[in-house]
């Protein structure tokens, strides 16, 4: 292998062209942008200077790349994931891993070879802000964890932005709203620092603020295996938006809320105290430590870095592809639940999400410009044709 890692883009959409930016901009040394893929010429043609090529298959043939990064619609990240990893490349996915559970473990379990770094594109764990909270977490400063409140409502999208594409906002071409497309990082965090809850009960509202058939307002409540709670408050409809995470545990509370992390300490932890004060209203003392770190890392080109860092040194990944599954799980569960009316028990029943996710796609209403065909979900990718981005 040589000092930089040839990679490939399939999917030159938004997030797609901004990797291709970094990239061709220098900014990250281990990688090199030597191919590009995808189905429109359009899309090609933005990217300038940089071989080409109509398909995922095509862009592995020319033995141009070492790796490849998947940014296509979600539907597709399993099949050409597939794909790639069978050709013996390195593969980095974009959120979400897959749309539901069933295709995100067929994706994972394709990873056979252990010499092939497959990881995903969650950014949010180089942030400082998150990194500080998990460690204050895992190290015991918090003590055991007892609530969990995150709002995170400061996600507004406009009329215009589910416009922007056919696929978007439908359940056959994205297989979700806002679940899928912008809290997948928030979900992947609330893993990441608290471990996987043990029910969801939610409640959806499905075109609330826009005109889309998919969820843009979540409300979901949590439960986790030592008996703590959780609320989780997502919208794409609200404005002016709130992003407020508080965590309460048995020595204190974090609060992480406009770019401010405040950790109040108990001198005594809550369950102790509450058992040997002598007073009925007295609460325990607490210090303040402001915790805010300067800035929110690296980001995008954290996790490009990390996987250069991941083929060529060995360095473990930020984010492995296979702990994507944990927050494709919490999202298919919260729909789950909003469509079922009932509390869904953790581990997720997989088959039954997929069955109830196949009704919705067969209801789903057409948007203004037909959905591509091959963002319309299908047989297992087994027996699906040769993928395309």
């Amino acid at each position: 292998m040589s000092k930089k890692v040839r990679l490939g883009i399939v999917g030159l959409g938004l997030m797609g062209r901004a990797h291709a930016a970094n990239l061709l901009s220098g900014k990250v040394s281990g990688l090199e942008l030597t191919a590009v893929a995808d189905t429109s010429p359009e899309n090609l043609a933005l990217v300038p200077g940089v071989p080409s090529f109509g398909t995922l298959e095509a862009m592995i043939a020319s033995g141009l790349i070492d790796a490849v990064l998947i940014a296509t619609p979600h539907f597709l990240h399993t099949p050409l994931g597939i794909a790639a990893l069978g050709a013996g490349l390195h593969v980095l996915v974009e959120k979400p891993v897959s749309v539901h559970k069933a295709d995100a473990e067929l994706l994972i379990a394709a990873h056979t070879r252990r010499d092939r770094v497959f990881g995903a594109v969650f950014n949010q764990r180089t942030d400082p802000y998150y990194i500080q909270l998990r460690q204050l977490i895992r190290d015991g400063g918090l003590g055991e964890v007892r609530r969990v409140n995150w709002t995170i409502t400061n996600w507004f999208r406009t009329e215009h932005y589910y416009a922007s594409g056919s696929w978007r906002a439908t359940w056959a071409g994205e297989g979700g709203g806002i679940l899928l497309n912008q809290c997948p990082h928030n979900l992947d965090l609330l893993q990441w620092l608290f471990g996987m809850p043990k029910s969801v009960r939610a409640f959806c509202n499905f075109g609330r603020y826009h005109d889309i058939e998919v969820e843009d307002d979540v409300t979901a409540y949590l439960e986790f295996p030592n008996g703590a709670t959780g609320v989780f408050i997502a919208s794409t409809g609200e404005a002016p938006g709130t992003h407020r995470l508080e965590v309460v545990g048995e020595r204190g509370r974090v609060l992480l809320e406009n770019d401010r992390l405040v950790f109040t300490r108990n001198e005594t932890a809550m369950s102790e105290f509450s058992r040997t004060a002598t007073s009925s209203f007295s609460l325990p003392a607490t210090t303040e430590a402001v915790l805010t770190p300067s800035d929110h890392g690296e980001q995008h080109l954290g996790i490009l870095r990390n996987f250069a860092a991941a083929i060529l040194e060995g360095t473990p990944l930020v984010a492995p592809a296979a702990e994507g599954v944990r927050s494709v799980e919490l999202a298919n569960a919260m729909l789950l639940s909003a469509w079922t009316d009932r509390t869904i028990a953790l581990p997720l029943d997989a088959v039954a999400y997929g069955r109830a996710l196949q009704r919705k796609i067969a209801a789903s209403r057409p948007k203004s410009r037909a959905r591509p065909a091959a963002a319309r979900p299908g047989p297992s990718p087994a027996s699906r044709p040769a993928p395309r981005p």
